[in-house]
């Protein structure tokens, strides 16, 4: 199952309330100001702060 983009207009980090940016190449949801990922399992992002893995350093 895909991840639907419109979802993005609706969902945010819920550490920070922020908005999410999709990456397609990892099936993830990003979140820059708290530098979080969120994974997304079967096409539904798992929005948990106790999920979420830090961002790599670029």
């Amino acid at each position: 199952m895909a991840f639907d983009k419109k979802l993005l207009d609706i969902v945010a980090c819920p550490v920070c309330k922020g908005k999410l940016e999709y990456n397609k190449e990892q099936d993830s949801l990003i979140c820059h100001a708290d530098r979080l990922v969120y994974p997304i399992t079967e096409g539904i992002p798992v929005l948990l702060a106790d999920r979420a893995e830090p961002l790599p350093a670029e």
